[in-house]
């Protein structure tokens, strides 16, 4: 950044795998590439250690969730935030945002991203303060960056009050996830010809795994569950769990559809990443997918009959134009956003 010196940047994250640490990888690389000293504290385990490379992290033990541990966890950010001096504080996802804005309150200048609202994963009481929360955190963030209209929308509709708002779209690397021989993928990971759905993502209840199996019990197809995580949805014959892989290019290579029937997200990596393979993505309505996806019919969430009708059409009838609309959410322009809005700051 000419003029500006070393800037320093430092991102905290929670999730420690999927797709908001697949994010803060591809921000802490390219703004490490572009000269500025761009540091993580994350907790010490998981695949975003080894994703970071050599790029310099601070351990931050925390867990997912909040609870009793959440003031240990806040003074222990403080004394990371204080050994460091950031310029920039850059708070991924809701439990970060909750330790780094009690840590700081305003004392430096905060970017918070939720990569999908907190109070969207929860009900009753629990939602009722993590909304509250969100409302009155907002304050101590000078910017909320979205990965969608859609989510700021939410966001707004939810009465939460940013200083300013920022959207700025998940991105996809096009070089890494790009279109190749279905026949070849297939014969590299031991499957056969047959009709295939594959889902990647973490299992758990935002992801949908559950509902996509039982809709999976009227599709004439196998499907291949690729991740891991807590939520792990009953198996039927058919139905295949090949765990976390590095190798998910080729997944999406082999697929004839993949499926994202997320209950909540903020824009789902996975639909961009499938389209840039070239593969037809059926998809549940939440937010950021009309987005990602264009004039594609959406699946109601939680809609099993819904959402095994369009993958049996879309076995029939992949369509075309996939990778074309993954174009629009080139990495690089992302990664050059935020640092243009820390510039900004």
């Amino acid at each position: 950044m000419p003029g500006y010196g070393v800037l320093r940047v430092l991102h905290v994250a929670q999730p420690v795998d999927a797709g908001v640490a697949r994010c803060v990888t591809d921000d802490v690389l390219a703004q490490r590439a572009a000269g500025l000293d761009a540091r993580v504290a994350c907790p010490p385990a998981g695949p975003l250690n080894d994703w970071l490379r050599d790029a310099p992290r601070f351990a931050w033990p925390a867990t997912r969730s909040p609870g009793p541990s959440v003031p240990a966890e806040m003074r222990r950010l403080a004394r990371v935030i204080r050994s460091f001096d950031p310029e920039i504080l850059h708070l991924h996802s809701s439990k970060a945002g909750l330790a780094g804005r009690l840590a700081v309150r305003g004392r430096r200048r905060t970017v918070f991203q939720p990569h999908a609202w907190s109070f969207s994963a929860v009900t009753g009481a629990v939602r009722t303060a993590s909304l509250a929360w969100e409302r009155y955190g907002a304050r101590w963030a000078d910017v909320i960056v979205c990965v969608s209209d859609a989510e700021r929308s939410e966001g707004i509709e939810a009465g939460i009050r940013a200083r300013r708002w920022e959207v700025v779209p998940n991105g996809v690397d096009l070089t890494a996830y790009a279109p190749s021989s279905r026949a070849e993928a297939r014969a590299r990971l031991g499957l056969g010809d047959g009709p295939l759905v594959v889902c990647v993502g973490r299992l758990s209840r935002q992801k949908g795994q559950d509902v996509l199996v039982e809709a999976m019990r009227s599709v004439d197809a196998d499907l291949v569950l690729v991740g891991d995580g807590p939520d792990v949805p009953p198996l039927t014959p058919r139905v295949t769990l090949v765990g976390r892989r590095d190798d998910v290019a080729d997944w999406y290579a082999a697929a004839d559809v993949v499926a994202v029937p997320s209950r909540w997200e903020g824009m789902a990596l996975t639909a961009l990443e499938a389209q840039a393979c070239d593969r037809p993505v059926v998809a549940t309505d939440v937010a950021g997918m009309r987005e990602a996806l264009g004039d594609e019919p959406l699946v109601p969430v939680e809609d099993a009959p819904a959402l095994a009708a369009a993958l049996a059409r879309r076995l029939r009838d992949p369509g075309s134009g996939w990778r074309g609309r993954a174009e629009r959410f080139d990495l690089r322009r992302t990664t050059a956003a935020i640092v243009e809005l820390y510039r900004t700051l």
